[in-house]
């Protein structure tokens, strides 16, 4: 299954940019990042892709949860899962409503930079869980 970050902005040459590139290199899955403007710009055909939106309105599962929702949709033969960062204003209710999961890092209000590092890391921490590797220690 394809792990799609579709993000607004550029992340341009930074630290943050740096923990994205280390995260999604470590992945067995094969990954894209698709940079889009903060206005405008066309989003990528997402047939058949399940639909995961980065809002703070979102679930706030745990790791292995998390892991657990994307094994599923694996088994099930999704092709890609596609995770959506917004703008700065994030997303409205008509774009919230056909997500297939909003996914929260807590309460708290993160850059969009450091919440796209945040997510790279907790997708190879996914893969890395149904992998059965060592990385995730819970507990």
């Amino acid at each position: 299954m394809l792990l799609h970050i579709v993000a607004r902005g550029r992340i341009g040459r930074c630290a943050e940019a740096d923990l994205v590139g280390r995260y999604l290199k470590r992945i067995a899955w094969p990954t894209r990042v698709t940079e889009l403007p903060d206005t405008g710009g066309r989003m990528p055909a997402a047939d058949g892709a399940r639909i995961v939106m980065l809002d703070e309105t979102g679930e706030t599962p745990g790791s292995k949860a998390f892991a657990e929702r994307l094994g599923r949709w694996r088994d099930d033969g999704v092709r890609e899962t596609r995770f959506l960062i917004g703008a700065a204003d994030g997303f409205d209710d008509a774009a919230r409503g056909q997500a297939d999961m909003l996914l929260s890092f807590g309460r708290l209000t993160w850059p969009h930079m450091l919440a796209r590092a945040m997510l790279a890391e907790q997708l190879w921490r996914a893969t890395s869980i149904l992998a059965g590797h060592p990385y995730h220690r819970e507990g």
